[in-house]
């Protein structure tokens, strides 16, 4: 029997909250946050774990950035919001079809992201946030978010981790695929 806080496919979501094209120009790190998260939605249907992405105001903030776009599944489950949190959404609880782990990433880890994995906590789910995958436009509010999640009971992880630790062994069939996308 696994840990707890250990990720079991079984059980399993990956939500992209809001990684859009507006931030493209004011988040720093927006190239290298993009290619983590492109790596976990070409990965994680591999391992037959489901998709959801929101969109915050697509109107005026763009849909979400095209390398993410064009890595996901045919017909993602895509949501538009206007509320900052994904986790109070009707059409991302529908989605969610009884999964219990969420894997959380996206923009801005102190807005979006840390009110969707509080009212995620507040509804009794377990959630793991891809901490490679996450940015703000100033560390200084990336950092407070992360800590205010943390200290809420969000489990830190990453894309590497939560791979790993849902295949759990080298024999698992996607293993080798999956380690060449890593490397």
């Amino acid at each position: 029997m696994a840990h707890r806080n250990t990720l079991d496919i079984s059980r399993t979501l990956l939500m992209v909250v809001d990684f859009q094209e507006a931030f493209r120009s004011v988040v720093n790190d927006f190239s290298t946050v993009a290619s983590r998260i492109n790596l976990a939605v070409r990965c994680f249907p591999m391992l037959a774990v489901p998709t959801i992405v929101t969109e915050q105001y697509p109107k005026g903030l763009g849909r979400t950035a095209e390398e993410i776009l064009l890595s996901l599944e045919p017909e993602p489950v895509i949501v538009e919001k206007t509320r900052f949190s994904a986790g109070r959404e009707p059409a991302v609880l529908d989605a969610l079809n009884g999964k219990d782990q969420i894997v959380l990433c996206g923009l801005e880890t102190h807005i979006c992201v840390n009110q969707t994995a509080h009212d995620l906590l507040e509804q009794g789910l377990q959630v793991h946030l891809l901490t490679d995958c996450v940015a703000s436009r100033f560390d200084r509010d990336k950092q407070a978010g992360l800590s205010k999640m943390f200290a809420s009971g969000v489990v830190p992880s990453s894309v590497e981790m939560a791979l790993f630790e849902m295949m759990r062994d080298a024999k698992h069939p996607r293993f080798k695929e999956i380690q060449a996308l890593v490397k």
